[in-house]
């Protein structure tokens, strides 16, 4: 039952996006869970912007900073650094997930529990320029869900 409540309430809140301009697609949401005195996590996740967008930006009130990162091979060293923004080209997925890009919740105010939900938003900039916020639930687990959550959208 608490799977099909979750499904529902995923559903709904995809229908109430999808009322609106829709600007983003976001599927597969999740944000590694923390423990007590860890003050950084990363949360995943697929967009796919039907007309082309770029991710702006990112805030959560769970952290203090919020900001797009990305991971890549320097030589022979993994670097990870804050990146401005992130382009979504027009009808492509782009994938949020360890070791590529992703979000980074630093300086958290308290450990993100597994199996609860971190209110993430997005600030993204159409292919026109306009911006708009995106505010997701994303729920914390301790690993990546088993089969990418794909039924999930929001």
């Amino acid at each position: 039952m608490r799977k099909f409540s979750s499904c529902l309430g995923a559903a709904l809140l995809a229908l109430s996006f999808t009322a609106g301009a829709q600007v983003v697609d976001v599927k597969s949401a999740w944000a590694r869970a923390s423990v007590p005195g860890q003050k950084a996590t990363g949360a995943f996740m697929t967009l796919t912007a039907p007309a082309g967008a770029t991710l702006v930006g990112v805030r959560s009130p769970a952290a203090g900073v919020a900001e797009v990162h990305e991971m890549k091979m320097d030589g022979d060293v993994m670097k990870m650094r804050a990146i401005p923004s992130l382009a979504l080209p027009a009808g492509q997925a782009v994938e949020l997930k360890p070791g590529g890009y992703h979000l980074m919740l630093l300086d958290l105010k308290a450990p993100l529990a597994k199996d609860s939900q971190v209110p993430i938003t997005l600030v993204l900039r159409d292919a026109k320029g306009v911006e708009s916020q995106l505010e997701l639930k994303v729920p914390v687990q301790a690993v990546a869900p088993a089969g990418g959550m794909a039924g999930h959208s929001h």
